[in-house]
């Protein structure tokens, strides 16, 4: 950052979390003109050496940027200006109906892209086959996807559907087409999803992908998508970076008489 931005400007001894105290340095370097709209902010270690926090805490304040606007990521390049935050920022709320990434991402108003780490077609495991109601060894697609909301990884989507339901998925492009777009242009008809949600903590690889540091907290989704015949369409299991991640839903209770 500019040179006249003191280290001292986080405080540990103030009551204000050091993540938000880092939020408010790099927003007035913004505001002051000392970073500029396009401008690349410094290297991560550059920054936590700066203001004297840790990476994790940096990369919780720049994250919290990203949501507001003010900074973009640009993956193996850094972090970047993007100009004045907007006056309201979409929550990043999941809702409790079913719905696809990218309706989701519709829904809020923002770009939903993907970054396709596998496509290829293999014979179904007895596992696979147990769950997707296939035959051994029936060919299914195996898509696995970092996916991205405004250029933030969210979410490592590793999804398995037999072939029959999708038979040209190996020509789609998934970077940008949604899954369940496709399988609906097909004619199936994607009815309800069963699901479980878990707590966990990223590997090495999986902190890569998300942008995060290994042992951060992850959620993990893993669904069954049926037809309205109650046949499975298709399987996932969804690996959420913890922080990005709020899932709503409500509670009724039931009459006990």
């Amino acid at each position: 950052m500019s040179d006249t931005a003191p280290a001292s400007a986080i405080r540990p001894d103030y009551p204000e979390p050091l993540w938000l105290q880092a939020v408010d340095v790099i927003t007035r370097e913004i505001e002051s003109g000392a970073l500029h709209p396009g401008s690349r902010l410094p290297p991560e270690r550059e920054l936590c050496q700066e203001l004297g926090i840790s990476r994790v805490t940096l990369r919780k304040a720049l994250n919290e940027l990203v949501g507001q606007g003010v900074l973009r990521p640009s993956h193996g390049r850094g972090w970047y200006v993007a100009g004045p935050a907007p006056a309201s920022t979409p929550a990043r709320d999941w809702p409790n109906n079913l719905e696809s990434f990218t309706e989701t991402a519709s829904r809020m108003g923002l770009p939903a892209t993907s970054d396709v780490l596998r496509a290829e077609t293999i014979p179904a495991t007895l596992d696979d086959a147990e769950r997707l109601l296939v035959a051994p060894g029936t060919p299914i697609f195996v898509l696995e996807r970092v996916r991205m909301l405004g250029g933030v990884p969210i979410a490592v989507d590793a999804t398995k559907l037999p072939l029959a339901v999708l038979p040209d998925a190996a020509d789609v492009d998934f970077s940008t087409e949604s899954v369940y777009a496709r399988l609906e242009q097909s004619g199936a008809v994607l009815a309800r999803a069963d699901s479980t949600i878990e707590a966990t903590v990223a590997d090495v690889e999986l902190a890569g992908h998300l942008q995060v540091d290994p042992g951060s907290p992850v959620l993990v989704m893993t669904q069954l998508v049926m037809d309205a015949g109650e046949r499975p369409i298709l399987s996932s299991v969804i690996r959420y970076g913890g922080e990005r991640y709020r899932l709503r839903t409500q509670f009724a209770r039931t009459s006990r008489r």
